[in-house]
């Protein structure tokens, strides 16, 4: 399924739901010195514009696409950026947790060959005060433009500092899942099965976020893959500003 088809048919269930609902509209546009997800980057290193739009339903549905410049990314056959549409449902669980569940297309544009992958996942998150603990799982099913398919599960952590704009946070991941193609896999799992984590901090005033993070990985060793994009696998540090609207 090329990638235009893609993001078609996840948003087009989004508006499939009830048309009566009251729909919230949000977004943001952000710049990082960094597009690093999971620990490595896929903006070849050097600094990635995004702008994203969500849509808001009262039935615990949301609907949001994402477009992000990867600057002729090595990692997705030298796309030029990258579109994630996501359709989700969310709600309170009682007791201070609340449970969500969602599937996530990635659709890449000027990328050499089928880049395109679709993946699912479900997270779990409990409130307490200003601080608030969670765990995710997604699954990409097998497919050819990753290689085999492909498990993420992480644990996070985030705490708001009372009566200041200092919001920080903390994540741990690890990536596995089979190989079919040991160069595609790479793109998600350079040198196999890894793990990874963050330490972060944001300061939101208003509509303004900067943030900055530390992110790394235990990947020791890559595969001679186009794919594996091997110098930027290792720790980083990295600077985000967006605005929010």
């Amino acid at each position: 399924m090329r990638h235009a088809e893609i993001i078609a048919a996840v948003l087009l269930a989004g508006t499939a739901l009830p048309a009566a609902a009251q729909l919230s509209v949000g977004g943001s546009v952000d710049v990082v010195s960094d597009e690093r997800r999971r620990g490595i980057s896929w903006s070849e290193g050097k600094v990635a514009p995004s702008a994203s739009l969500s849509l808001q339903l009262p039935a615990g549905f949301d609907v949001s696409a994402r477009l992000t410049g990867l600057r002729e990314s090595v990692r997705s056959g030298g796309a030029d950026a990258v579109v994630d549409a996501s359709l989700g449902y969310g709600g309170n669980l009682g007791l201070g947790f609340r449970g969500e569940g969602y599937v996530i297309a990635h659709a890449f544009t000027g990328a050499r060959g089928h880049m395109d992958y679709v993946e699912g996942g479900l997270g779990l998150s409990y409130q307490l005060g200003p601080a608030q603990l969670g765990a995710d799982a997604r699954y990409a099913p097998s497919q050819s433009a990753i290689g085999g398919d492909n498990l993420y599960v992480s644990a996070r952590a985030q705490f708001g500092l009372p009566a200041t704009p200092y919001t920080f946070n903390a994540s741990i991941g690890h990536s596995s899942g089979s190989v079919d193609d040991p160069l595609r896999a790479a793109r998600l799992r350079p040198g196999g099965s890894y793990s990874d984590w963050l330490v972060g901090v944001r300061r939101v005033t208003g509509p303004l976020t900067l943030g900055l993070d530390y992110s790394g990985t235990d990947i020791d060793r890559t595969v001679a893959s186009p794919y594996a994009d091997a110098r930027n696998s290792g720790d980083r540090l990295t600077a985000r500003v967006g605005i929010s609207f």
